[in-house]
């Protein structure tokens, strides 16, 4: 991989090429990212669809469609996007993901273009996408607005990008921090550093920074005894997505 990594941060990459054995596990250290994912890709969808005028309902509904999944991980989102129809490039700084990833890939028959690189690289390349999943990454990396502003560059005019994190106030600190990595154990202590979490109003800010608009914002909020996440308007407390287009 020859890139420009300004925005990666080497020791977040350790965190997680430390646990890529354990993408696919649900009950595994990625279990969170297992609960979450149907309301993600809930929101994910709802919003690509909107935007390209797509009906969920169809087959293939993203066919023709130019999707990458930044910080691709073990391919999460990136699978489920290749079987909507889309044409998917999983991306990531961590080496150690991508074997995994395309592996799963494989053994589910589905074509995902896996490369370990980073957005910075890919700009430089002249790549550009109808929609930027940017979920769960934004807090681990060196320099946000230079990360966001690369992710802007990577998509078409008119594109979408999807972007989610953690707010920073105790109580995501109570919940994200000590509950996940201290007594639900749920990731390893050190997975998340509070100090790098964004409230709503600062992505907001970096984004238009960035040249982005941002058009939508929601909540992902969990329900610890129905162990199930949910979509709301109001609440954006500890984790939350976002939705903002690149202006024509």
């Amino acid at each position: 991989m020859t890139t420009n990594t300004q925005t990666v941060d080497t020791s977040e990459l350790a965190k997680f090429e430390a646990m890529a054995a354990e993408w696919w596990d649900p009950m595994g250290k990625f279990r969170p990212l297992h609960l979450m994912n149907p309301v993600r890709l809930d929101y994910i969808t709802r919003q690509i669809a909107a935007e390209y005028g797509r009906d969920l309902k169809s087959p293939n509904p993203f066919k023709g469609l130019r999707i990458l999944d930044i910080g691709c991980g073990g391919g999460l989102l990136a699978e489920p996007m290749a079987r909507l129809g889309a044409t998917v490039v999983g991306a990531d700084a961590a080496e150690g993901n991508l074997p995994v990833a395309r592996l799963h890939a494989e053994k589910s028959g589905l074509e995902i273009d896996y490369r370990h690189t980073t957005a910075e690289a890919l700009v430089a390349s002249g790549e550009q996408f109808d929609s930027v999943l940017n979920m769960e990454v934004v807090e681990h990396v060196a320099d946000p607005l230079a990360y966001l502003t690369a992710c802007k560059d990577l998509l078409k005019p008119g594109g979408i990008m999807l972007c989610s994190t953690l707010n920073r106030n105790p109580k995501s600190f109570a919940m994200a921090i000590v509950g996940a990595e201290y007594v639900l154990k749920w990731l390893p202590k050190g997975t998340h550093d509070w100090r790098k979490f964004l409230t709503p109003d600062e992505l907001t800010k970096l984004l238009e920074q960035a040249g982005l608009e941002p058009v939508d914002k929601k909540g992902m909020v969990f329900n610890p005894l129905s162990q199930q996440w949910s979509l709301s308007d109001r609440d954006l407390s500890v984790n939350y997505v976002t939705a903002s287009i690149r202006p024509a």
